[in-house]
């Protein structure tokens, strides 16, 4: 029996659900500094993308594609950040992230950088729709 797939403690405390691709599972941050989506294959044990297939690697870098699509249709950024570091949060996962000039963190990376702010419930529900509308499947 295969293990089952897990979200490490720290990500499923910082962030909630949006949606679930072909290899990812999509979060968004609980930070509203910063448009920020995760994305985590759904693959027990994986902490490299070293360890993803070929044909994983291509379904990342799609799925990558997507969120940043899907940030850009529910916010304003002037540059994409995309980044997978794992040195704290040892489980797969690349960060999505939509920066300003002048952001809280800019030019600097957003890891370290002051305290999160989590979105009000209100506000962190209406985005989280607007991005699970962006991810819904084309009928």
């Amino acid at each position: 029996m295969s293990a089952a797939f897990e979200i490490a403690e720290r990500i499923e405390a910082d962030s909630v659900w949006i949606a679930e691709l072909a290899l990812c599972q999509v979060r968004l941050m609980d930070d509203r500094r910063f448009p920020w989506l995760l994305l985590l294959p759904r693959k027990p044990g994986l902490e490299e993308w070293t360890e993803l297939d070929d044909a994983e690697l291509a379904t990342l870098s799609v799925e990558i594609k997507q969120a940043g699509a899907a940030l850009g249709a529910v916010s304003t950024f002037d540059k994409l950040n995309v980044g997978a570091l794992g040195n704290i949060v040892r489980q797969m996962h690349v960060h999505v992230i939509g920066r300003m000039v002048g952001d809280a963190a800019w030019p600097g990376p957003v890891w370290g950088q002051g305290t999160r702010e989590p979105y009000g419930a209100a506000e962190r529900d209406a985005l989280a729709c607007r991005l699970q509308a962006h991810f819904a499947p084309s009928r």
